[in-house]
């Protein structure tokens, strides 16, 4: 529809109808579609020759055009100038005398349409969103009679209040597109608002409200009887949101028939083919995303799932899939919304290169991110809280725990996500526990996670995440009773869930608390399960500690040759440790844990070599 072509037939037609005989028009229906012709070739050349394209569509206004094709050029060139060139002042210039024009015509809503929503994007684009906002409600308001574009520019709009963090207005607006589209006969398009309704309500975490909208979303898509891939995709936009539901509340064991019916439907979709047959209502034009994309996030989604669960080979699977699929895609297609699933896969898989012990790769791949955000300030906007707080696990990870701190303390300074706030509270707390010296900071801190009481989030696993850092706390202090019982609360809920990472940690230290008690037997009993554990996630710190473990375990037990293969285990371990530790302070990116302020630096200076203490890992 965006070819040059295309619209200069819906012209043609247009002029037939416009009061003017064949005799008059006969001249500069082979001037124009001339013209058109050359700017069309231009513009689809390789590479394109646009600054040519822009010279035919200019000499149209040289033959004193009627209304209608002086309407649709400027259109034409506003939308040319805007997608393929820098001058968005004279793309601005062309698009509002489209529109202007294009309001005093009759019948001529797909130009007066098209240049309202391109005009309100190219004033988003130059942070002018005061200017798009009432053009976009003076168009929504006179398309009523025209479904598509009704529906179209409402979307738009909720896209922008989104956008602007103000998710009220924009559910406002889904919910009135949803009515709309019932009253105009399209229960496809009245799901697709419906949805999207549901994803900015799980984002404001109004689950009083997600539960019967999803209910209902369900009951639309699964009786809706039309085109396969739109029935399919509406069934995952659907089961996406159901998955990333359950995630979000940590309850990765609970999510599995979603997941798996999620995996199913995008298996289907890939099976079918791309039906070319039009919708006959004009309000069911549109599609959630395309096939690739929801492959993409389909692979998103599994990474998030495998993460959680402490799968953390089958997370990297799925990544490098993902990551492939999205190189490829990118070669093609520059929507933005690639490089979000970039950033958010790369978030996911560097937590298990930390987890994996492979900290050098896991720096690299910060540093990745980094440089996508550079790319994109609202990327930079959406991550920074999450780059930074990769930061901080990186910097616990090395032992370098001021760091650490400073990154945590960022981090927090830049969320307004309830979930990511106490995901970094709780990694701070154990920053605090570890230096040993912090208690008023350290208590504060508690008392805001505490499990027990007025948690702040609804999310299983990070509140199974809170009695195990109560649990480490009371280890420290010597207090073991009390360890103890936090540390069963951790391994009931993990076990609850599936939380493998959890349930290793909480196993270790278990089995460490006992073993400083001199129950030897009852610390084997943990100690074993929870290297079996850490050996399938796998978790290389778990893997030391029950190492170092088993083996002062076989010898006060009399087991000389399990204490001597634990010994082994223990010395590889380290060795491992201790490489990757050396290769990572020794990268450049190593200096990234000073950066606490403003956008991601632009070069990374090298530095001579690690300057952290090993003392901890070893």
């Amino acid at each position: 529809r965006d070819t040059i072509l295309v619209e200069a037939a819906h012209c043609h037609c247009a002029q037939d109808h416009s009061g003017f005989s064949d005799g008059n028009w006969e001249a500069p229906d082979r001037w124009y579609l001339a013209l058109l012709g050359f700017a069309e070739h231009f513009r689809t050349s390789s590479p394109p020759k646009i600054r040519l394209c822009v010279h035919c569509l200019q000499a149209v206004f040289q033959f004193k055009p009627p209304q209608r094709i002086e309407a649709r050029t400027h259109l034409q060139l506003g939308s040319v100038l805007y997608h393929h060139t820098k001058n968005s002042e004279l793309a601005r210039s062309h698009l509002e005398k489209a529109w202007y024009i294009s309001q005093q015509l009759p019948q001529f809503e797909d130009v007066k349409f098209e240049a309202a929503s391109i005009l309100s994007e190219l004033f988003c684009q130059q942070n002018l969103v005061d200017s798009a906002k009432p053009l976009l409600r003076k168009a929504i308001q006179i398309s009523q009679q025209t479904p598509y574009w009704h529906c179209r520019l409402l979307f738009q709009l909720a896209q922008l209040h989104t956008l602007e963090k103000d998710l009220v207005s924009a559910c406002d607006l889904l919910g009135v597109g949803a009515e709309y589209a019932r009253v105009v006969g399209s229960e496809y398009t009245r799901a697709l608002f419906l949805l999207s309704k549901g994803m900015l309500l799980l984002m404001e975490r109004k689950l009083g409200e997600v539960h019967p909208l999803l209910t209902l979303c369900g009951t639309i898509v699964e009786n809706w009887q039309g085109n396969p891939i739109q029935k399919e995709s509406l069934r995952v936009f659907f089961l996406v949101l159901q998955v990333t539901h359950y995630l979000d509340a940590g309850q990765v064991k609970s999510v599995k028939p979603c997941l798996k019916q999620l995996q199913q439907c995008i298996q289907t979709i890939s099976t079918l083919q791309d039906d070319e047959i039009l919708p006959t209502n004009p309000a069911d034009l549109f599609h959630w995303l395309p096939k690739e994309h929801m492959c993409v996030l389909v692979y998103l989604v599994t990474v998030m799932h495998s993460m959680q669960a402490g799968y953390l080979e089958k997370a990297q699977k799925y990544t490098d899939k993902a990551l492939m699929q999205l190189e490829k895609l990118k070669m093609l297609d520059c929507s933005p919304i690639l490089s979000t699933f970039q950033v958010i896969l790369l978030e996911h898989i560097i937590m298990c290169r930390l987890v994996t012990g492979h900290k050098a790769t896991a720096l690299q791949e910060i540093s990745q991110v980094c440089q996508l955000c550079q790319q994109s300030p609202r990327l930079f906007t959406n991550h920074a809280a999450q780059l930074h707080t990769l930061l901080g696990l990186y910097c616990i990870s090395v032992n370098c725990m001021d760091n650490a701190e400073a990154q945590f303390t960022t981090a927090l300074q830049l969320t307004t996500h309830q979930e990511l706030w106490t995901y970094i509270v709780t990694n701070l707390a154990s920053v605090y526990i570890r230096e040993g010296n912090r208690h008023q900071e350290l208590y504060n801190l508690l008392e805001r996670i505490n499990p027990d009481h007025n948690f702040p989030v609804s999310s299983h696993c990070l509140r199974a995440a809170a009695f195990y850092i109560r649990g480490l706390l009371s280890f420290f202090q010597g207090r073991y009773n009390e360890a103890k019982r936090f540390l069963r609360e951790t391994l009931k809920m993990s076990n609850a869930e599936d939380l493998n990472r959890l349930t290793a940690c909480s196993l270790v230290l278990l089995g460490h608390i006992f073993y400083v008690l001199g129950n030897h037997r009852e610390s084997n009993n943990m100690v074993v399960p929870a290297m079996q554990l850490a050996s399938k996630i796998p978790d290389m710190s778990v893997q030391l500690w029950s190492s170092a473990l088993l083996k002062d375990l076989n010898k006060a037990l009399g087991n000389g040759m399990d204490a001597h293969e634990a010994a082994q285990m223990h010395q590889n371990f380290s060795q491992q440790l201790l490489q990757d530790h050396i290769a990572a302070c020794s990268l450049p990116e190593h200096n990234l844990i000073s950066w606490t302020d403003g956008p991601p630096p632009v070069q990374i200076q090298a530095q001579n070599g690690p300057t952290t203490s090993l003392a901890s890992l070893l």
